[in-house]
């Protein structure tokens, strides 16, 4: 299956793959797919640079992109120390009082290990930019909407199209006069950020307020060939995939490589094989916008009685940067911390990402062919 995105960034499949891994970013590359690498982990830009190094000498000269998180509003300089300084106490005090409930131990006092994350700021996010546009990369998106006008000029003084996400067909058009390339309609059922217009409804809506002028892609609830052909059908160009990636062998949280399988899945795979569609909740906790997350005993203290509110970003995301690591590390499936759409349901074993791709294109054709002339 091709579509006109395939000529335009070269690719052999219109299938679009987020993931924070550089390893099941090229992995998806080099299956005929667009990776995109998602940067907001990395707080030194130098190590960034060395990601999209190997990125570059493990994508078989096929092309791959980045995601670049700029949210809109302040605060959205300082360092984490100077923003911390603006986090209430009880919010931090029930932080630390949660994690102690759920039996979840302190990170190594190591300062880089316990360091927040800062990828939220505009200040680091144009670093990325910046080192993202040295390599060879073929696109720049950005999750919260449109990116300033000048980044999105110099992207494409670089020869570089610009994608945003999408929750509305008005988020759309103000993204496409902006001068974004590539809207990517994110429906209802995505993880992560996303808004509350399920995305049956919202992609032909999207499609037709800009779909004369860029092409559209479908995000959310997309999981097998038989979703991304209802996304075709619907008027999107091809899918963006985000969650599904998450059980493939490639795929550790920090971007390292699950090379052994024999040690079985790690705890997070081990948390989402179980974990059934309506296994997840839309809430501000994970960085203080709306994103849906697996729900689990981390998510059920925040809507406790006794809860203090999610703060705005960046500020949420530093309250609970290091609690998310030490979720992540605690070896609990029940606890980890994670955004994942409702397909999560469809996640039920772990594979390398080539299986998966050729998956998804076979049921693909089979229902196509189904469907008959």
């Amino acid at each position: 299956m091709r579509t006109p995105v395939c000529d335009t960034f070269g690719i052999e499949h219109p299938i679009f793959g987020f993931t924070p891994s550089e390893h099941v970013a090229a992995a998806i590359s080099r299956a005929g797919g667009l990776g995109v690498l998602g940067c907001v982990r990395f707080n030194d830009p130098a190590d960034l640079d060395t990601a999209l190094s190997w990125m570059d000498a493990n994508t078989d000269g096929k092309p791959y992109g980045v995601d670049i998180v700029m949210p809109a509003k302040i605060p959205t300089e300082g360092t984490s120390t100077d923003l911390s300084a603006m986090i209430p106490q009880g919010h931090k005090d029930f932080v630390e009082r949660t994690l102690l409930g759920l039996g979840v131990p302190p990170l190594s006092g190591d300062p880089e290990t316990d360091a927040g994350v800062l990828g939220w700021l505009h200040s680091v996010a144009r670093s990325h930019v910046d080192v993202a546009l040295s390599h060879r990369i073929a696109l720049i998106a950005n999750a919260l909407g449109s990116p300033p006008v000048d980044v999105i000029e110099r992207a494409h003084e670089h020869g570089v199209p610009v994608a945003a996400l999408a929750g509305k067909a008005e988020h759309a058009a103000r993204h496409v006069d902006n001068g974004v390339d590539l809207v990517v309609a994110q429906g209802y059922e995505a993880g992560g950020h996303t808004g509350e217009i399920a995305s049956m409804v919202l992609v032909p809506e999207v499609v037709d307020a800009v779909g004369d002028r860029v092409p559209v892609l479908a995000a959310g609830g997309i999981g097998s060939g038989r979703q991304v052909l209802a996304a075709l059908a619907l008027g999107a160009s091809g899918a963006w995939l985000g969650s599904y990636w998450l059980t493939t062998a490639e795929y550790r949280m920090g971007g390292e490589p699950n090379e052994d399988l024999d040690n079985g899945p790690t705890t997070l795979q081990r948390a989402l094989l179980k974990a059934g569609s309506s296994d997840t909740v839309r809430s501000r906790i994970y960085t203080g916008k709306p994103a849906r997350l697996l729900r689990n005993r981390w998510t059920e203290a925040w809507a406790a009685a006794d809860a203090p509110d999610p703060l705005p970003m960046p500020l949420q995301n530093l309250l609970v940067g290091e609690a998310h690591r030490r979720l992540m590390r605690a070896g609990d499936p029940d606890v980890v911390a994670m955004p994942v759409g409702q397909i999560v349901g469809r996640m039920n074993d772990v594979r390398p990402v080539a299986e998966v791709m050729a998956g998804l294109l076979a049921e693909l054709e089979e229902a196509r062919a189904r469907l008959g002339p």
